[in-house]
């Protein structure tokens, strides 16, 4: 690999973007660059290093294992790169602003605000405005700069950059899972279960496990269920990265290897207007997203492989 005084640098922005959608033809659209040229810099960076970061599948783009450890330091260089662009940009006498985000109230309880004040240290002359609701709030017409979304999209007038995929697992209080973890995975359809029909049905199908799993309590919310999972009332089926505060300190354990992958339609998204494309308060912010939680990811990687 060449030095980084002879490094293609400015191929980062299009691995970056290719990371984030999974798409070329997206990243090339965030970027304002064309499919080929971002194509290009990719197999530019590819050849630099000497080795692949993605695996192609079809028009989708999937890190492998390196791209998975370039992604990480290139989050958090940009989020860094940014918050020193705010900097001087208040440094030139530019006056704190207010940025208001939406977000899905588990998002917020469970991931969002045990992170805030480390935003509020890198830039604390943006104070944010955090509104939490169920429901799809017009950005524009309400006047919110970023959105926190579950979908697909795309969404109209809106950019789109794909924050995480999350699968579930089965997780519960330390004193339940302590007493089935290493049981027959039959066993659990006699514990208490927390969450959605459906995907328990689909996590037994995907261990060749025949049953009619029942659930004694679902939530529309997941940071309820999980905090139900905490207080002992059964087993969760929860997303990884929303218990993964939880997990890491003890509050909850995984029970089992095994998870539920959500299908694409199911990721979680940052949205925000074309107009702010280019805004340095959305730019940091989403950049800053993007760090934690590609910093969370490894934490996760490294405790599981310590744990085997």
């Amino acid at each position: 690999m060449a030095s980084l005084d002879r490094f293609p640098l400015h191929y980062l922005a299009a691995f970056r973007a290719a990371a984030q959608t999974e798409n070329l033809r997206a990243a090339a659209e965030s970027l304002h660059l064309t499919h080929s040229a971002v194509s290009q810099q990719i197999r530019g960076l590819e050849t630099a290093l000497g080795f692949e970061v993605f695996t192609r599948q079809g028009r989708r783009l999937v890190l492998n294992p390196a791209g998975q450890a370039l992604q990480r330091a290139v989050a958090k260089v940009f989020a860094e790169l940014q918050a020193g662009v705010l900097a001087a940009t208040q440094a030139h006498g530019k006056t704190a602003q207010t940025l208001r985000v939406t977000a899905l109230p588990s998002f917020a309880q469970r991931w969002l605000m045990p992170r805030l004040p480390r935003w509020q240290a890198m830039q604390p002359c943006i104070s944010l405005d955090l509104h939490t609701s169920h429901q799809v709030v017009d950005l524009e017409r309400e006047g919110y700069h970023i959105g926190l979304r579950v979908g697909r999209g795309p969404w109209s007038g809106l950019v789109t950059e794909r924050l995480f995929h999350s699968p579930l697992i089965t997780v519960a209080a330390p004193v339940l899972a302590h007493k089935l973890i290493g049981q027959p995975v039959a066993a659990l359809v006699n514990e208490p279960l927390l969450g959605d029909t459906e995907d328990w049905q689909e996590w037994f199908a995907g261990l060749g496990v025949k049953a009619s799993p029942v659930v004694v309590a679902s939530f529309n919310d997941a940071g309820v269920l999980l905090q139900a999972g905490e207080q002992g009332m059964g087993v969760a089926l929860a997303r990884e990265l929303l218990a993964a505060d939880a997990l890491l300190d003890g509050r909850l354990v995984r029970i089992h290897a095994h998870m539920v992958d959500l299908d694409a339609g199911r990721d979680y998204q940052i949205v925000y207007p074309e107009a702010l494309r280019d805004d340095p308060a959305v730019r940091a912010f989403s950049d800053w997203l993007h760090a934690e939680i590609a910093a969370l990811q490894q934490r996760l990687t490294e405790t599981a492989t310590a744990d085997r």
